[in-house]
């Protein structure tokens, strides 16, 4: 995924297939956001329809970063799936 380091946009991922599968529902999310990107409080962290979004800022151009959301369903299970993002001017 790309991001301009001047832009403000969401990042969603989409765990209804697993859920789907497992035959489970989602419970929370949770995103860990590395140092250089910012996790905006306005508009901030979602889960709907078995999609969770976050809204990111910031970030140096040239670099990738990892975020991570840890998803726990109503059955007890967890799962972490990872996003990059890359940085560049556009």
């Amino acid at each position: 995924m790309l991001k301009d380091p001047n832009a403000k946009l969401p990042f969603t991922m989409d765990w209804s297939a697993w859920l789907l599968a497992e035959n489970d529902t989602a419970l929370s999310a949770a995103w860990t956001v590395p140092t250089g990107l910012v996790r905006e409080s306005s508009p901030a962290e979602s889960l709907v329809d078995d999609k969770a979004t976050i809204w990111l800022s910031g970030g140096t151009a040239g670099v990738i970063y990892e975020v991570m959301c840890r998803l726990t369903t109503v059955g007890g299970r967890v799962d972490d799936r990872t996003l990059q993002i890359r940085i560049q001017e556009r």
